[in-house]
């Protein structure tokens, strides 16, 4: 018989607010204590023995997800400066590798076509193979790739441990034999060329590992003497950097997760001083974009203040803080998200019945346009005066901007997909109104979207709210009302939705006869700001009771049963499968806990760990509110273990998760132990916070996912 590693019991009291909680497991958070690494790898060693009878379905699973995509493909080209600039991958590589090919000239808006082989255009320059940049390394991550406006010169930015750290480096791409020394180590995700290509500006961390300084680096120089153009003394909020898209303007934006604040400055001086464009209150959020209009410089502010769902003002760029002209006003049925402005138009992201949307619009010819006076419009009909919607006639889907580095573009890149419909890249022309196909994700072998059917359900929750659930099967093999197999996904928090969207890897629950299903809880964004304020601080338990709500709406509509249902969530959503888990044990036949956050109040109450005070927005401040303090710990997963039958459990974590440290899932595991409970905890040694990099060890990973899942739903392990 296999036995569970026990790790010894070597208690530590937690007291706050006079209340007392003895820890038996807080040693483990030392991860390079080589007794804490050997207890990690004897989890690793359990879990894989106690699959092993799982091992040929793995197999099978990983099998299907390569046989299904296509190995050696090219993504779509986009249009930047006189380049088209695109990403491939070749068969039995585990990265991409990044390449361009000279556009035709200043009109040329129409991509290469792609060739059916995947194999490289004609006239390609390689930019940066990341499989050779990736040798030696057991991870590898690319974070910042920016070109120099004048095309000649690459910043890229490498993570090699998966703590989200980046080293930046610079390469010639223009032909010549320059080379640079230039290397700055340690700068967090997300860095910038100035327009000239001159200077890099980018962000670095603090102690706890918050983006608090905003950097500029003249290139060919010693990072020694960068400059520090900005720096943040308030813990709770990041740094981050960029350049508006009609690169007039480098913008450096400071946000908590309820307050922001962006500074602006001409891009042609790019060693002058930021100004910020609305001061920060705590509470309203902003963000800015650039538009010309009549020939006066405007900023568009999509903003929150005294508008809980957001509305879309004009400024001007001269006097931010001064007068105001409405052009989408707030409308509580509908949660404005943002705005991409380009030379001639405008495109606004929106959420609307649950589900994005986007809605585009000519820029105004004077600098004045009048207030609006009615909603977005939402006719299939193209408007051209007021922003008007794009119509998709799937009942369920995803649509998002994908790119659109180019300030005069004619056309506006979008990616459409749903639970049935692969990944599709259109080009909307804004003048024409036509929408161009420029590529449908490929799956290999046996797909017919006609097989499956997506819907929507609503569950009500103890308190008569509504709860949004979003479900796909395969209609040959389901019958509703009859109990099937199911898997059940959540999120809830950060006003993070969840939305459909197609997967390869999928396919393989599908066509083994499961139902996937998305519960939108509380916490989540998916209907609007109010969604996420009822499930978040004081209001957070509606997030984990929606969820049972919506499991337990499944099973007595007919979908499954309890022995036959699985959960699963990551990170926040981890949080939420020990909540759960805890609250409804009965309801499900297995939980897979994704670098899981369920160890949230000793992390919460630590300001010296990594993004705790930037937290306390998001599930208030333990340390000195008794109130949060006692509301957490009557939900907190890892203080609310008790014997009380839990059913099989998977939980997967990393080593070098900065978001999540490994020692909450390693703490968790053991207290469920010590009630009986026998749950498996599988860590990536040489992984982050997204898990193992590289597409076939990634689909290997999900594979031993999926097969515990089938196995716990008890679906056929063979499929059809």
């Amino acid at each position: 018989m296999l036995t569970p590693p026990r790790p010894e019991k070597r208690p530590t009291e937690r007291v706050h607010h006079g209340d007392v909680f003895v820890d038996d497991y807080e040693w483990l958070r030392d991860a390079e204590d080589p007794e804490v690494l050997a207890h990690l790898h004897s989890e690793n060693a359990y879990a894989m023995a106690k699959t092993e009878h799982l091992s040929v379905l793995r197999e099978q699973i990983f099998g299907e997800i390569k046989a299904r995509t296509k190995e050696t493909d090219l993504s779509v080209p986009t249009r930047e400066g006189d380049w088209w600039y695109y990403g491939r991958t070749v068969e039995g590589a585990q990265y991409p590798i990044h390449a361009r090919v000279p556009a035709a000239g200043p009109d040329d808006w129409t991509p290469p076509a792609i060739p059916e082989d995947g194999s490289a255009l004609p006239g390609e320059q390689v930019l940066l193979d990341e499989n050779a940049e990736a040798a030696g390394s057991g991870f590898f991550a690319l974070g910042t790739f920016d070109v120099s406006a004048d095309g000649g010169v690459l910043l890229y930015g490498v993570d090699t441990e998966g703590d989200e750290r980046y080293t930046l480096r610079l390469k010639a791409i223009d032909g010549t034999d320059r080379a640079f020394t230039d290397e700055i180590e340690g700068t967090a995700g997300g860095a910038t060329f100035d327009a000239t290509g001159d200077f890099v500006f980018y962000a670095t961390v603090d102690d706890a590992w918050r983006p608090d300084r905003i950097h500029r680096h003249a290139v060919g120089t010693a990072a020694e003497e960068d400059v520090v153009v900005f720096e943040e003394p308030d813990e709770r909020f990041w740094l981050g950097v960029g350049l508006t898209r009609s690169r007039k303007y480098l913008v450096i934006e400071a946000g908590s997760n309820v307050t922001s604040e962006t500074r602006l400055l001409e891009a042609s001086d790019p060693t002058g001083e930021f100004a910020v464009v609305w001061p920060r209150v705590d509470g309203v959020e902003y963000d800015v974009e650039h538009v010309v209009a009549g020939g006066h410089d405007r900023l568009v502010i999509t903003h929150n203040q005294d508008a809980p769902n957001f509305e879309i003002v004009s400024v001007a760029a001269e006097d931010p803080q001064g007068a105001r002209r409405v052009i989408v006003p707030h409308d509580p049925a509908i949660r404005l998200e943002g705005v991409d402005a380009f030379r001639d138009f405008v495109a606004v992201e929106y959420r609307r019945d649950g589900l994005p949307r986007i809605a585009v619009a000519k820029v105004p010819s004077s600098p004045q346009p009048p207030v609006a006076s009615a909603d977005i419009h939402r006719g299939p009909e193209k408007v051209d005066d007021v922003p008007h919607e794009l119509w998709f006639d799937e009942p369920l889907y995803a649509v998002g901007l994908a790119g659109n580095p180019e300030w005069n573009q004619p056309t506006i890149r979008l990616v459409f997909t749903s639970f049935v419909t692969p990944s599709t890249v259109i080009d909307y022309d804004v003048a024409s109104g036509e929408r161009l196909v420029r590529k449908r994700q490929p799956v290999l072998g046996r797909y017919d979207a006609t097989d499956y059917t997506q819907r929507r359900e609503w569950a009500e929750a103890a308190d008569g709210t509504r709860i949004p659930i979003s479900i796909v099967y395969r209609h040959d093999l389901v019958e509703p009302g009859e109990p099937a197999p199911m898997l059940l996904y959540g999120y809830g928090s950060y006003e993070h939705s969840i939305d459909p969207g197609f997967s390869i890897a999928r396919l393989s629950l599908l066509d083994r006869g499961m139902v996937f299903a998305i519960a939108h809880v509380r916490g989540g964004g998916e209907l609007g700001r109010l969604w996420y304020e009822h499930g978040k601080k004081l209001h957070k338990k509606h997030s984990f009771t929606d969820f049972v709500d919506v499991a337990r709406h499944l099973t007595d509509e007919g979908w499954t049963s309890p022995d036959r249902l699985v959960a699963e969530g990551g990170s926040a959503g981890g949080l939420l499968m020990g909540a759960v888990a805890n609250l409804a044990p009965k309801q499900f036949a297995g939980i897979l806990a994704g670098v899981p956050f369920v160890d949230a109040l000793t992390s919460i109450l630590d300001p010296d760990l990594p993004l705790t005070v930037i937290e306390w927005d998001e599930w208030g401040d333990p340390l000195h509110d008794r109130e949060v303090y006692d509301y957490m710990k009557s939900y907190t997963p890892y203080e609310n273990v008790r014997a009380h039958g839990y059913p099989p459990i998977l939980a997967v974590s990393s080593l070098h998760d900065t978001r999540v440290l490994v020692v909450e899932p390693a703490k968790w595991v053991a207290k469920l132990r010590d009630v009986g409970a026998d749950p498996l905890f599988k860590v990536e040694m040489a992984a982050g916070h997204g898990g193992v990099s590289g597409r076939y060890s990634a689909w290997r990973e999900r594979a031993f996912e999926l097969a515990w899942i089938i196995d716990r739903a008890g679906a056929h392990p063979s499929g059809e």
